[in-house]
């Protein structure tokens, strides 16, 4: 039914598929807590599809943030994508504009690492149904990890407090990325300056924050250099 290299991206991705799904059940359990409607935290799910981003909104929006905050902190926690986009798009330069489109749109870690590494060999894999394998897997699986998520959010009452399972995760993925000096340098002055702008207008901390860490660990990261 698929091609055989469809077929390959989506078994290099398997390994990946198995953490992504405790991370889809929070994500959709958060959105309930925060407010939304069931038709709404899917309807964000399908239009963001950004795991780390998803949750910062959610976490802004249940904080009763302003939109613009909210569009802002996805952005900035998302612009890796834009240099994920400038390295893969020479592989696609063949591609009509439509399945372009649908490639943007299944841009994630998972599937731009599979298949800049898969297509640098340059053994004559389909690279368009090889990255569809492999980002399609992690949508396919984020979506219903989503929806199985906001189905259980309904039935957990408002007492169990589920809205601590945001920033629980977002301390699982800062341990795994701190490997070196200039990460923690980024992440101990970007949560400072977060924690101190806690009680900025309009939420600006959590901006704030970003931008201090991105700028302390480039300097350390240069510096070392």
């Amino acid at each position: 039914m698929f091609p055989d290299d469809f077929r390959a991206g989506v078994r290099a991705a398997l390994p990946s598929l198995l953490g992504l799904i405790p991370f889809g059940l929070v994500a959709g359990i958060a959105a309930l807590d925060a407010g939304l409607s069931p038709l709404q935290a899917v309807g964000l799910s399908a239009v963001v599809f950004a795991g780390a981003s998803q949750l910062a909104a959610i976490d802004l929006l249940a904080n009763d943030a302003s939109l613009v905050v909210v569009v802002l902190t996805a952005i900035v926690i998302n612009l890796r994508m834009a240099m994920y986009s400038a390295s893969i798009a020479p592989y696609f330069e063949s591609l009509r504009r439509r399945w372009e489109v649908v490639c943007s749109y299944l841009l994630t870690d998972v599937g731009y690492a599979l298949s800049i590494t898969e297509f640098a060999e340059d053994d004559g894999t389909s690279r368009r149904w090889y990255y569809l394998g492999a980002a399609g897997a992690v949508w396919t699986v984020w979506q219903v990890a989503t929806v199985v998520g906001v189905f259980l959010g309904t039935g957990i009452p408002d007492e169990w407090g589920v809205g601590f399972a945001v920033p629980l995760v977002f301390l699982t993925l800062l341990v795994s990325e701190v490997s070196d000096r200039p990460r923690l340098v980024a992440a101990l002055v970007g949560g400072s300056v977060a924690v101190a702008g806690a009680n900025w207008p309009l939420n600006l901390g959590l901006i704030g924050g970003a931008l201090a860490g991105v700028v302390s660990g480039a300097l350390v990261d240069r510096r070392g250099e």
